[in-house]
């Protein structure tokens, strides 16, 4: 259910990766057929590859794992079958977004609503406010999001420092993420949503992790990193990299 959190918002609004092998065990076929995700999430399984996701973020039964800015609840409801009745999901909705549109937070509701392994957590975007150790935290399209002019500057690096924070040691934070040109580091997340891989591996570099695992699952040699992610012309067919961090044992 969600946790209350007292909250004064003010919002209107490097190592080198290693290539990862997708391997798609049975259990994730079951986690992809569980009844209780709705028809407009299985509609979306041949774009957004789900098991493989789960595959590359070694996602196992019975863990304890944070979806960080769950959107409409798409991952979080693949993690909940993903960790069974013996795990734990908490989907993070930024406090901030919930405010800036209430149909964050009601999707956020519903999907607490639906499982009852999921519990959903409500915070600053900065600070995620997770309950306890986690042995797993996943990030899709979100990271840029940190570096949107709204957001008062430093929030990339608060928010890595939490989400190193908490993890177990040796525990890991999956980021999957639109690509922006290489060497623009950060400067185009407001304007087309994209974000320099580099500046992500450097960023959380900074805050502890290891970079472990990268993979091509998202890979589009197509598009030309020019374009808004939200232009029809690109809208679903963008280039995405998906990373593996490690926090250290």
């Amino acid at each position: 259910m969600i946790r209350p959190l007292t909250l004064a918002l003010i919002l209107a609004v490097s190592a080198t990766p290693l290539a990862a092998k997708q391997a798609v065990a049975p259990g994730y076929k079951a986690a992809l057929a569980d009844p209780a995700r709705p028809a407009a999430d299985r509609t979306r399984d041949a774009a957004r590859k789900p098991a493989e996701l789960l595959a590359f973020a070694q996602i196992k039964p019975g863990q304890k794992v944070g979806d960080y800015v769950m959107g409409g609840g798409y991952v979080t409801r693949l993690l909940a079958a993903a960790v069974g009745p013996s795990g734990k999901v908490y989907g993070f909705q930024p406090a901030e977004f919930i405010a800036f549109k209430k149909q964050y937070g009601d999707d956020q509701a519903a999907v607490d609503a639906a499982y009852v392994n999921v519990d959903a957590v409500a915070g600053p975007f900065a600070a995620p406010a997770f309950p306890e150790p986690l042995d797993t935290i996943i990030t899709v399209q979100n990271f840029h999001d940190l570096y949107l002019k709204p957001f008062p500057a430093g929030t990339g690096d608060k928010a890595s420092a939490a989400l190193f924070a908490a993890l177990k040691p040796g525990g890991t934070l999956v980021v999957v993420d639109h690509a922006a040109a290489k060497g623009t580091g950060t400067t185009l997340s407001d304007s087309l949503h994209r974000i320099d891989k580099d500046a992500v591996v450097a960023a959380l570099t900074k805050a502890g992790f290891t970079l472990e695992a990268s993979s091509n699952l998202y890979k589009r040699g197509d598009d030309p990193h020019t374009a808004n992610v939200f232009d029809a012309a690109i809208r679903g067919k963008t280039d995405q990299f998906t990373l593996r961090f490690r926090k250290p044992k």
